[in-house]
């Protein structure tokens, strides 16, 4: 009598976990992996005339990735201020929203708007222009939402909007003022937020409270935006694992103790995210920093016991991804394959006929690539997504795009119940099969070309310039895939062509305060000397800084990167957290 219930009970219950595992409720979806759970009846070829289920626009731009809970959609955007360089606004009126989008019909069903805390980082030079206020990719357990706005705090809601709690975890900037982007994650009753740039701290909030349970502080932190990941070690052990400049770092989630660390690569910044395979982790680290494997566990520093393999390839913006045995990194146009088991390189395309959107200088390529299926999605800011086959070796199916208007594409897409959410600078777009026929398209052949791209994936960056938004570019290079020559820098910006460059002519450049600093006499103009004797250390490998994903600044330990101003204010901090006792 009583089996009828029963059997209905399990049927909930497997509609229930159905549904979770349909769910990408974080940065790069469950686990922080770039996987997708489900999604193979997305197709691979859409335009803005085909298979575009819906479009809806947004209240502001932002450099945050969508997450997708049931049949709800959630992004982060920003307005009032910083939409324009040449004429940013009052930042005053900067004001952060939360957005709430019906996954089967393209409506907002809610929005809800937080005005900024002051003071806020300006949005001038070469950090904050390069990504704005709306860095950091919302987090849901899925009951609630949680939604991280660097010094405005983070911010509870439930899935109707309702606002549950607000919690500040500090009002400090990174020493190059280039704001943050590391997204908040959940683990059991806490929301971990990694506040680089606002504390040098890592914070457990408790996720129904907001109230802060611990806080480790660290100076560590500096140049580091990637999002930390979390490791199973066994069925007792669970580490939160996280990429900052030249180390690995394994720390208990439960009290934000240091339990491991492990030298990592010689890159000063950490960009991307690490990703795993059980309790090995994998990080592609930037500016020639190159790639390592470590398997986590263990205490103390377990760089020699621990390390699997190091590797020459470098990253940039873009966090890697894995599938089966293989990992794939983008960085200047370039996909590069790697094994998981030697970090040797097998395989590399190029992404040629990429479309230029960081202005006079590069591309801001932040979006991560992602695996559905058999098939690996990579989108670059302009908006061309580029899929591909997965195998023995990578076939291109397609290169695709959602609109033809000038957006910027900063966050990684989203996957849910055969659904793609793509956002931009203006829209949030939905991709679905709808069984229509897309007209062809130029593909801008992709194809295999060792050694075009000089050092790429051997230990040294494909030559990106350092003067893409702030970062370097990540995607196509000036002069269309020419080495930077600094002096066209100099006489672009010599508009009167006398042979120096003043305050005049630097007016509504991005770089104009890095710029400044090198006018040595004080004459209010940089002559060609002047320029050519500081521009190499202005922007040197060393110093230059650069950012992450999801996508916020950089700046190097210490404050000296891209000759930004240090924060000599800041409490005086351990390298490390504490160590587990």
């Amino acid at each position: 009598m009583y089996r009828q219930p029963v059997l209905s009970l399990l049927a909930l219950l497997l509609i229930t976990v159905t549904a979770m595992a349909e769910d990408w409720p974080r940065f790069r979806g469950p686990t922080g992996s770039g996987v997708a759970k489900s999604g193979t009846a997305i197709p691979s070829s859409w335009s803005p005339n085909a298979n575009l289920a819906w479009k809806v626009e947004m209240p502001g731009p932002g450099a945050s990735s969508p997450i997708i809970v049931g049949d709800k959609a959630f992004v982060t955007c920003y307005s009032g201020y910083g939409l324009d360089q040449a004429n940013p606004g009052e930042i005053e009126n900067l004001i952060r929203h939360l957005v709430c989008v019906d996954m089967r019909t393209g409506k907002i069903l809610w929005q809800n708007d937080v005005k900024a805390a002051l003071p806020e980082d300006p949005y001038s030079g070469v950090g904050v222009t390069a990504h704005g206020y709306a860095s950091h990719t919302p987090v849901s357990d899925g009951k609630n939402i949680y939604a991280f706005f660097g010094k405005s705090g983070v911010h509870a809601y439930d899935l109707e909007g309702k606002k549950l709690w607000s919690a500040e975890v500090g009002n400090e900037s990174d020493p190059n003022k280039w704001g943050s982007s590391s997204s908040p994650i959940v683990y059991e009753n806490l929301v971990i937020v990694t506040a680089s740039a606002e504390s040098q701290a890592i914070i457990g909030l408790d996720k129904d409270t907001g109230k802060e349970v611990w806080r480790q502080e660290a100076t560590g932190l500096d140049g580091m935006w990637g999002t930390p990941a979390l490791v199973e070690i066994d069925d007792s052990r669970t580490d939160l694992v996280m990429c900052v400049s030249k180390e690995l770092w394994g720390l208990d989630p439960a009290d934000g103790n240091l339990l491991w660390h492990a030298g990592a690569t010689g890159a000063e910044n950490a960009y991307s995210s690490i990703i795993l395979d059980g309790n090995r982790v994998f990080a592609v680290t930037g500016r020639g920093g190159g790639s390592v494997a470590v398997d986590a566990g263990g205490s103390g520093d377990i760089s020699e016991t621990n390390t699997v393999w190091t590797g020459g390839v470098s990253g940039s913006f873009a966090s890697p991804v894995r599938h089966e045995s293989k990992i794939y990194a983008v960085a200047r146009g370039i996909v590069t394959v790697m094994d998981t088991e030697t970090g040797d390189e097998l395989e590399r395309f190029r992404l040629k006929g990429g479309e230029q959107t960081g202005g006079r200088f590069g591309s801001l390529d932040y979006p991560s690539p992602i695996v559905v299926g058999d098939r690996l999605f990579y989108m670059n800011g302009s908006g061309q997504m580029y899929v591909f086959a997965l195998g023995k070796k990578m076939e291109q199916l397609a290169v695709n795009k959602v609109t033809k208007e000038k957006e910027i594409f900063w966050g990684t897409p989203a996957v849910s119940n055969n659904k793609l959410v793509i956002r931009s600078s203006k829209n949030l777009y939905c991709v679905a099969d709808k069984g229509e026929e897309v007209e062809p398209e130029p593909e801008g052949d992709s194809n295999r070309e060792p050694g075009d791209e000089p050092g790429v994936g051997g230990g040294r960056p494909a030559g990106g310039s350092a003067f893409g938004g702030g970062r370097p570019s990540g995607g196509s290079r000036p002069g269309g895939g020419r080495s930077f020559d600094p002096m066209s820098m100099f006489n672009g910006l010599d508009a009167d062509k006398d042979g120096k460059v003043t305050s005049a002519e630097l007016a509504g450049n991005r770089m104009a305060d890095r710029l400044k600093t090198l006018d040595k006499n004080g004459d209010d103009a940089i002559s060609k000397e002047e320029y050519s004797t500081g521009i190499s250390a202005l922007f040197s490998r060393g110093g230059a800084g650069g950012s992450s994903r999801g996508g916020a600044g950089g700046g190097s330990r210490g404050g000296g990167g891209y000759g930004g101003k240090s924060q000599d204010n800041r409490p005086k901090r351990p390298q490390r957290p504490s160590m587990k006792k």
